[in-house]
């Protein structure tokens, strides 16, 4: 496949399985080795790579990257209907051997252990090459497994080059799941190694994006990276000081079009540009409320340095943008806080964020550099360490499970809690996310 699905991965993975198939069966001792084997699933499984008895060859792979593989005709057409109408169909040729030189010999070995002995063996490095065997040979419970690994491993840093992979094999499901990940962490996903690797049309589909949540200037620095669809990158929509210092002096305009964009911005008088300027929508953060009611006491809530903490779970993956926290309970006050998120002890997100709080019992809006993308049916810990007032609103009459929109979130206590927040009351009244 052009793109590579995991940049960091290196080909070792990809010949170690290809060694490890070479030589799988070739060698069966003794002349009863039916005998040692007590079902039809394991006998078939001897003859997988095998020459024995094999009735067909494949030579697998791009010219100088070949591999021959022997084949038995009957197992092949048992699995695959592209294999039966190639070996038993009206129009089924004579061959002794077959060239397929589209398919990678470590992703046919693959699809062939699953016909031969219904194991799915699949690893990050050869899972496309695979989908893209199992969808020619029409091998569906395998193309599934590969949809599902994929699924399983998409994050911000391959969800284009997967977005571009899923409209090519049409898998409408995967579709839908890479753009909820590039929508939520789009300056991440645009800013990954494999975007400079998508397909002209994939990249337009981007750059049409409503909801795309990231800075225009973001987007342009992605396209310049990729070189074409400029007037897809709503230029007007960005600040004057980003289009002054960044955009004006790329050389990518023209003069007259930097002039024109110029004077869109500052004339009373706008010219005509060729460039989208409304801005983008980008995603609507939703927010989950775990309390019924807050309060304040003349000896509560205090910090001086201790952790707020809840841990929480979800049903569906979402995209935690930030934290709703409560402010000073006695007038206007100025707060910092560093609040993060960990799953086992691991930190996904962290940041360092001063908030205003106006001395109502509002809550004021703290947000990570890049939203943290949360799977599901695993506790996730969210804690907050603040510096300020030492009286603030806290929340009370919290509630276990939450329903916002389609996803539910789960609360518990957190041990990491040294300042008395909990699933009944305290601080982190809000988680906000996308969804």
């Amino acid at each position: 496949m052009a793109a590579e699905l995991f940049p960091a991965k290196k080909l070792a993975a990809v010949q170690q399985y290809q060694q490890q198939n070479i030589s799988n069966n070739n060698n069966i001792q003794g002349c009863n080795w039916q005998g040692v084997y007590p079902t039809i699933r394991e006998r078939n499984s001897v003859m997988f790579n095998n020459e024995l008895m094999a009735d067909i060859h494949f030579v697998v792979g791009p010219p100088g990257g070949t591999q021959r593989v022997p084949g038995h005709k009957y197992v092949l057409a048992v699995g695959s209907s592209v294999f039966h109408a190639m070996f038993y169909g009206e129009l089924a040729e004579d061959k002794d051997e077959i060239r397929i030189p589209d398919v990678e010999p470590a992703s046919f070995l693959a699809m062939l252990k699953y016909i031969y002995c219904d194991e799915i063996d699949l690893c990050a490095d050869t899972v496309l090459a695979t989908l893209y065997a199992a969808k020619k040979y029409i091998v569906p419970h395998l193309a599934r497994a590969c949809v599902n690994f994929l699924e399983t491993s998409l994050s911000a840093r391959n969800a284009c080059v997967l977005l571009s992979q899923s409209c090519l094999f049409e898998e409408p499901d995967l579709t839908q799941r890479c753009w909820e990940v590039i929508d939520a962490q789009a300056e991440l996903a645009l800013r990954s190694e494999g975007f400079c690797d998508i397909d002209a049309q994939t990249l337009e589909s981007i750059l049409r994006r409503e909801t795309l949540n990231a800075k225009e200037m973001v987007v342009l620095e992605a396209a310049l990276s990729w070189a074409e669809n400029i007037y897809l990158i709503r230029i007007p929509a960005m600040a004057l000081d980003d289009f002054a210092n960044g955009v004006a002096q790329s050389g990518v305009l023209t003069l007259n079009e930097t002039n024109d964009i110029f004077l869109w911005y500052t004339a009373a008088k706008k010219p005509e540009l060729k460039f989208v300027c409304k801005p983008r929508k980008g995603l609507t953060p939703q927010r989950c409320h775990r309390f019924q009611s807050c309060a304040y006491r003349s000896n509560q809530w205090r910090y001086r340095g201790r952790c707020d903490s809840i841990q929480f779970a979800v049903d569906k993956r979402v995209f935690i943008a930030g934290f709703g926290l409560y402010g000073s309970s006695c007038g206007s006050a100025e707060y910092q806080a560093k609040i993060e998120l960990k799953r086992q002890g691991v930190t996904l997100g962290v940041a360092i964020i001063k908030y205003f709080s106006d001395g109502s019992s509002q809550t004021f809006p703290v947000f990570f550099e890049y939203p943290v993308q949360i799977e599901p049916d695993t506790f996730y810990t969210a804690s907050v360490v603040l510096d300020g007032n030492e009286l603030s609103y806290f929340g009370q009459e919290g509630m276990t499970e939450v329903q916002c929109g389609k996803v539910t979130f789960q609360f518990q206590c957190s041990s990491d809690s040294t300042n008395g927040t909990g699933v009944q009351g305290g601080q982190i009244p809000e988680l906000i996310f996308y969804a």
